[in-house]
């Protein structure tokens, strides 16, 4: 992820109309805990592309097995 996307990870406090992806993963998280991570990464996909955020497939993977499986998932990134 390029550093002049990195505020577009967290939530947004100048008004614009698209959610943050933070919140987005934490709807997920709430919503679709035991559902098949083929099911939520598509919804994570969109999330990141809404927030302009590159991440892989690997990467949303990942994250969507943590929210099928309830854990807690601490978000890493390589700034570059």
């Amino acid at each position: 992820m390029s550093s002049h996307n990195l505020k577009r990870l967290l939530a947004d406090s100048t008004g614009t109309p698209a959610r943050s992806y933070q919140a987005a993963f934490a709807e997920l998280a709430e919503s679709h805990q035991s559902r098949p991570a083929t099911e939520i990464v598509p919804l994570l996909r969109r999330a990141a592309d809404e927030a302009l955020l590159g991440f892989t497939a690997a990467d949303l993977y990942e994250q969507a097995e943590a929210i099928r499986t309830g854990r807690r998932y601490v978000l890493r990134i390589r700034v570059t």
